[in-house]
């Protein structure tokens, strides 16, 4: 693997999460695959299903609306390519915020990734993603407090 194609791989992931919390839907869709597979269960979103990285873009933005601010960080990349291929573990956390009457405005997700990425289309794409939640601080019913 080269030290580029090691960058391009990471590139793709950090701009998933940028676009995530700019709420740059199109840029969202332009990260994946289609269809991709989505693994949220961790989080209580059930089982892993294959997406169309618009319907991902769509559940992000209705899901994502109400709150005041998003940050996704992700670091401690371990990435394995095999020819048009790559498989990534990175930690994440992503906080959520949204000001309301309880004073209790954030809730922090904390855990890892797993994600497989493809070349076959050209550019790095993820095929699939997989949230590990190690554990969940803060606020869980933040939109509704």
């Amino acid at each position: 693997m080269s030290a580029s194609d090691r960058l391009d791989i990471i590139d793709v992931i950090n701009r998933l999460f940028i676009a995530t919390d700019a709420r740059d839907w199109e840029t969202v869709k332009q990260c994946f695959t289609d269809p991709v597979t989505i693994d949220m269960s961790s989080v209580g979103a059930g089982a892993a299903r294959e997406m169309k990285p618009a319907e991902i873009a769509g559940m992000w933005e209705t899901g994502l609306s109400r709150l005041k601010g998003i940050h996704h960080q992700a670091g401690n990349y371990v990435v394995t390519m095999e020819g048009n291929g790559a498989t990534v573990f990175c930690y994440g956390i992503a906080l959520h915020y949204l000001p309301n009457p309880s004073g209790r405005n954030t809730r922090t997700f904390v855990g890892s990734y797993d994600f497989q990425l493809s070349r076959d289309r050209g550019p790095w794409e993820i095929s699939k993603m997989r949230f590990n939640l190690k554990w969940l601080d803060g606020n869980p019913d933040l939109e509704s407090s």
